[in-house]
């Protein structure tokens, strides 16, 4: 019996067809694959090249090139192979299908899992890209574009091997002589200096994305060349105790085509302490109001500034998708230059997570613009899902709407209290997993406490639950000697 419901498959060209995990039999498949590509993202620790000779130990290494495609998994069920990936997009009738049916026939395996690369062989023989796969997958325009989709195997998963090595060589006895299946190039390497050497010839002057490096001993390594973004400041925080005084880190950003500004993620490495010092004084005087709030990994506030200062920094690695296969979605801010400046909120939109980043040196010369510091920085290494969108006016978010309204005041010495407590429904609820469907939100001003403003929030799904909560609130905080305004 197939694993895969044929009913349910999408024909795109031929045989070749897309489904997703809901329609396997066997429902643990998309949990293994993701699990195992957690595992590997947890396990494989990003170097850059200067780092190889002091992090890797003396040793013989298995060292791979690292190719610039999709992460999956072949699955052969002793019936038919087909692919499947984290994010449970499953895919039959691949070009490279038959042959690896054939070869596991052949070696007498009941069944099999295994990990590798689905990607592009180009008819003009440059580097293949992930998003040659995702055009090529998506779409293919006939047999000919369908037939450069090859496959990369780099780990078998089941049946489970005593080591790597062992999984290795039942790999290359598998696979090693493929045509659209096999295994990726490596070599063994006796020492870090010839780990060093394949990475010259294969990266930085064969073009090569990258090298991976294994050893049963030493772990797993994935060096690539750093990458360098020219970004914008829009936050910073202090450091705290012994290091009060210096700056912690900064919120940085891009600029996307319609002027808005995408959260790319924080910098804390790579500032002197003298860097630390100034940048603190400037930032201190381009402080402004915002609606967006984060905090850093110490749980301090960032204090959010103008747009005005452009960084460089270095990062090892940009990835553009959880190891579930998610897209990764960072916040979309506004800047409203009228007056004194503030930072408005626009949505989240998916970007990528920035590994290994380190402060290189501020850039007077750029300005916070697309032109500078624009998000095609990112989308020239890997792809950026509705990185073209504008995000305004594509991307504006249901209006909330007021649903109950109760403001009262009170005097006390001379002072007046104010207490107002609203519910508003925020029609968002469908559109961002970031908001509640029901907010209630109690202000709560006292000019005679030691802290004068204090605020109250309930959410909830449900208008019943909510109102609820509205009304305990209320009785709660509009008590005796509190009148209606």
């Amino acid at each position: 019996m197939s694993t895969v419901d044929r009913s349910r498959v999408d024909i795109i060209l031929g045989e070749y067809g897309v489904t997703n995990a809901q329609s396997l039999s066997d429902s643990s498949l998309l949990p293994k694959v993701q699990e195992h590509r957690r595992t590997l993202g947890q396990r494989m620790v990003p170097l850059a090249k200067e780092d190889l000779k002091k992090r890797l130990p003396a040793g013989e290494y298995h060292v791979s090139k690292k190719l610039d495609g999709e992460f999956a998994v072949l699955v052969w069920d002793g019936d038919e192979v087909f692919t499947l990936n984290p994010g449970g997009t499953v895919r039959v009738g691949l070009p490279f299908a038959a042959e690896a049916e054939k070869r596991l026939r052949a070696a007498k395996l009941g069944s099999a899992m295994i990990a590798g690369e689905l990607y592009v062989v180009r008819p003009d023989g440059a580097r293949s890209r992930v998003h040659d796969v995702g055009t090529v997958a998506g779409r293919p325009a006939d047999a000919a574009e369908l037939g450069t989709l090859h496959f990369a195997p780099f780990e078998l998963i089941e049946p489970a091997a005593p080591s790597q090595a062992a999984g290795w060589k039942t790999l290359v006895e598998l696979f090693g002589e493929g045509d659209k299946i096999r295994v990726v190039e490596s070599v063994q390497a006796g020492s870090v200096s010839e780990v060093l050497a394949r990475f010259e010839t294969w990266v930085e002057k064969g073009g090569a994305e990258g090298i991976v490096v294994r050893s049963d001993t030493a772990g797993f390594f994935k060096v690539k060349p750093k990458h360098t973004l020219d970004c914008v400041v829009l936050g910073f925080t202090e450091a705290l105790d012994d290091r009060k005084g210096l700056l912690h880190d900064v919120l940085i950003g891009l600029v996307r085509a319609d002027g808005t500004y995408h959260l790319l993620g924080r910098v804390g490495g790579g500032f002197s302490d003298d860097d630390r010092r100034a940048f603190l004084a400037d930032l201190t005087d381009l402080v402004v109001e915002s609606q967006y709030n984060e905090v850093n990994s110490d749980h301090v506030a960032y204090r959010m500034v103008r747009p005005d200062w452009v960084i460089e920094l270095s990062c090892l690695d940009l990835v553009a998708s959880t190891t579930r296969g998610s897209p990764i979605d960072r916040m979309v801010l506004q800047w409203d230059a009228t007056d004194a400046g503030r930072w408005a909120v626009v949505r989240r939109l998916p970007l990528v997570s920035v590994i290994g980043p380190s402060f290189l040196r501020r850039r007077n010369d750029k300005q916070a613009n697309a032109e500078h510091a624009g998000l095609d920085q990112i989308t020239r290494i890997v792809p950026v899902p509705g990185a073209d969108r504008d995000a305004v006016k594509e991307g504006a978010l249901p209006k909330s709407m007021i649903l109950r309204r109760d403001v009262y005041t009170k005097v006390m010495k001379g002072q007046t209290m104010v207490r107002k407590l609203v519910l508003w429904k925020t029609n968002k609820e469908d559109v961002s997993s970031d908001f509640p469907a029901f907010v209630a939100h109690l202000t709560d001003y006292s000019p005679n406490r030691k802290t004068p403003l204090e605020r109250e929030l309930r959410v909830s799904a449900s208008r019943a639950q909510i109102d609820a909560m509205y009304d305990a609130l209320a009785t709660e905080s509009f008590g005796k000697g509190w009148t209606k305004a």
